[in-house]
């Protein structure tokens, strides 16, 4: 394996997450300043969106290493393809209590009092729920509910939600929702790296694993590597371990531009790898079916105008309040540990 060969202590560039990889680009910069923001307020529900590989699980092992568990006890759910009353005997279980033979109100009540005993140990309960996209309305609804439990007036449960692009869209569109999107007091979508942020991101991990400058990086290469990947990380890395076993095949130490192309042609030929397509623009006349009902066309039209209206003023506000929780975050008590 390359890693071998080029003296590292294991590969920069697996696949499976790894907090110890962890990388602040821009975007998990800020996605990290809107995490500590909500946790500050202690409540309701925060969202996290991005396309497959933007590193949602990276983020979410990062918050589990930096969280402080004197005064929070996380919970997490990764797999969402399951029923409401599947959900509700995951996270009581995962609370400590025997869901088997329960009713769904002996249940609830069961993961109440597992939430006040955690509540007693001073502390108040983190649910992580990951491919929020899979999960049915009916579960949706059933977080919504866990939502309300309080002790003394101060919720005991606060809900993080990560979920690809499409969830974004569901929670700004579905009516059935609404209840829940008012819940909402912080969002963030994670966007691909910039394509300054590649050669940084590229010489994080090799110095995770020990690399003494073995190979070597032209510029670029750099530029290569974020044409190929469009900055989505796990691309990048899929790219970038074929970039160094092909450097090491060909028993070559420095990695150039013209050397990552190569690689990219092989691995569309082998695999095709998806880049990045550009965002669907306004829907032109010329594009409209000759039979669509005007009537309807209109109003699809003014339903997308608010929603966009609606999102970029909500950016508006919460990229303020990022700003006023950075300029002073030590009028805030976010529970991250070092974020005091």
């Amino acid at each position: 394996m390359y890693d071998d060969h080029y003296g590292l202590t294991e590969r920069p560039f697996q696949l499976t997450p790894d907090p110890r990889f962890w990388f602040d680009t821009a975007t998990h910069r800020k996605a990290m300043a809107y995490l500590g923001y909500g946790l500050a307020q202690g409540e309701g529900f925060i969202v996290v969106t991005g396309d497959i590989g933007a590193g949602k699980t990276t983020l979410v092992g990062h918050l589990l290493d930096t969280l402080d568990r004197q005064a929070l006890n996380p919970l997490h759910i990764a797999s969402t393809a399951i029923e409401a009353d599947d959900l509700l005997r995951i996270v009581a279980t995962q609370l400590g209590v025997d869901p088997a033979g329960l009713a769904k109100a002996q249940l609830l009540t069961a993961i109440e009092r597992g939430l006040h005993a955690v509540a007693r140990t001073g502390r108040r309960t983190l649910l992580i729920v990951d491919e929020a996209q899979a999960l049915a309305v009916s579960a949706l609804e059933e977080l919504r509910m866990l939502s309300n439990f309080q002790a003394g007036g101060h919720p005991l449960l606060q809900i993080l939600l990560l979920g690809q692009p499409e969830f974004r869209e569901r929670l700004h569109g579905s009516d059935r929702l609404e209840q829940l999107r008012q819940r909402v007091i912080a969002i963030h979508h994670l966007d691909p790296m910039g394509p300054d942020e590649v050669a940084d991101y590229i010489g994080h991990r090799l110095s995770v694993v020990g690399w003494q400058g073995r190979p070597d990086f032209v510029e670029d290469a750099f530029t290569a590597l974020y044409r190929g990947s469009g900055g989505v990380p796990r691309r990048l890395n899929q790219l970038a371990g074929r970039v160094m076993l092909h450097a090491a095949i060909e028993g070559r130490d420095v990695i150039d531009g013209a050397m990552v192309d190569a690689v990219v042609a092989d691995l569309q030929a082998d695999l095709p790898m998806a880049t990045p397509s550009p965002a669907p623009g306004p829907t032109s006349a010329a594009a409209t079916p000759p039979t669509a009902d005007p009537a309807i066309i209109a109003r699809l039209a003014a339903l997308e105008a608010r929603v966009e209206t609606q999102d970029v003023a909500l950016r508006r506000v919460l990229t303020l309040l990022v700003d006023w929780v950075e300029a002073d975050s030590r009028a805030v008590p976010v529970p991250i540990r070092g974020a005091a």
